[in-house]
């Protein structure tokens, strides 16, 4: 069992490894294409590039380590996190992909909206969400990405319009290897890996991730606890 997970994992990195390798050439080629870029554009579409080749090297660096890796635990490396930043900020690092289909990001949260968590396996689980839901959303749509305060508990949605997903489907959209018919799938390619791994990590995290669909929208809502939580390093059983 624990050489499966093993493998999964490998073929799961591998899988995360393509979003910050498609953002990394989807920028650069405007950069190349746009020569008469003003300064101001060209500055900020080259700060995005930098950043994603920085985290393709954290998940090349991780697919290395595979072998050292405990895969009974998940080893959270918790620190204050700014939610509304890393929520536009990815909005905007998804942008080369929207943009052939006329298709837009829009976030709504609130100014600084602080969480206490890891960084880089919430930002996992969110660019999992984002890149389901561009890939999944109608032309000439808008992705709405939504994060707010309720009841003690941090609330992000990710709603889209495109074709739904069917109920029996959505029971066991966060299980290992499950992908969706030809339409949802196939075309978009995927392993079937990431929804389940980002259920992982949220779990880790003491927090809930759920999904809803029906013929106008489809919503992934992440529920993060805001008490009890610190920014030492925690382990956390899987």
């Amino acid at each position: 069992e624990a050489e499966q997970r093993k493998n999964d994992l490998v073929v799961n990195l591998a899988h995360d490894i393509r979003t910050p390798l498609a953002s990394v050439i989807g920028y650069l080629s405007l950069l190349d294409e746009a020569q008469d870029m003003p300064a101001e554009q060209r500055a900020k579409y080259t700060g995005i590039t930098l950043e994603k080749a920085y985290r393709l090297e954290q998940l090349i660096e991780e697919f290395f380590e595979i072998t050292r890796f405990n895969l009974s635990t998940i080893i959270l490396n918790k620190r204050k996190i700014n939610l509304t930043f890393m929520l536009q900020q990815m909005a905007d690092e998804f942008y080369p992909m929207m943009m052939p289909q006329n298709k837009q990001t829009k976030v709504h949260a609130p100014d600084d909206l602080i969480i206490w968590g890891d960084a880089d396996k919430l930002a996992r689980v969110f660019n999992n969400i984002l890149k389901n839901a561009i890939a999944y959303s109608y032309s000439d749509s808008t992705i709405e990405v939504t994060a707010s305060v309720e009841a003690g508990n941090v609330v992000i949605q990710f709603a889209n319009s495109g074709d739904p997903i069917p109920p029996q489907k959505l029971e066991v959209i966060f299980e290992r290897f499950f992908r969706l018919d030809t339409s949802r799938s196939s075309q978009t390619g995927g392993s079937g890996l990431g929804l389940a791994i980002a259920k992982e990590i949220v779990t880790a995290h003491g927090g809930t991730i759920t999904a809803q669909s029906d013929e106008i929208k489809t919503t992934f809502t992440v529920v993060l606890p805001t008490g009890n939580l610190n920014p030492e390093k925690s382990k956390t059983q899987s």
